[in-house]
């Protein structure tokens, strides 16, 4: 359970940064689904790692930035259901 822990943590963690790389090197859009999506993911993988040892500033930080995460896919959505 620990190295899938660990993987998952890794894993958000590359994905927050890749988003970030993308959207720094103008490769992405930052108001778009899939920095969103990345964003998300990787958040609750970096959650999931925090939680899992106990560092609750960590994982508080994660599950806020999951929420804004969600947030924005959500409006997102409700944009591309409405046009």
């Amino acid at each position: 359970m620990s190295f899938l822990v660990d993987a998952l943590g890794w894993l958000g963690a590359a994905l927050l940064l890749f988003g970030y790389a993308m959207v720094s090197s103008s490769r992405m859009s930052g108001d778009g689904a899939h920095y969103q999506v990345l964003n998300l993911a990787g958040s609750i993988g970096l959650m999931v790692n925090s939680a899992a040892n106990a560092a609750w500033p960590s994982a508080g930080l994660n599950l806020v930035w999951a929420l804004i995460g969600v947030t924005a896919i959500y409006k997102l959505t409700r944009i591309g259901f409405a046009q």
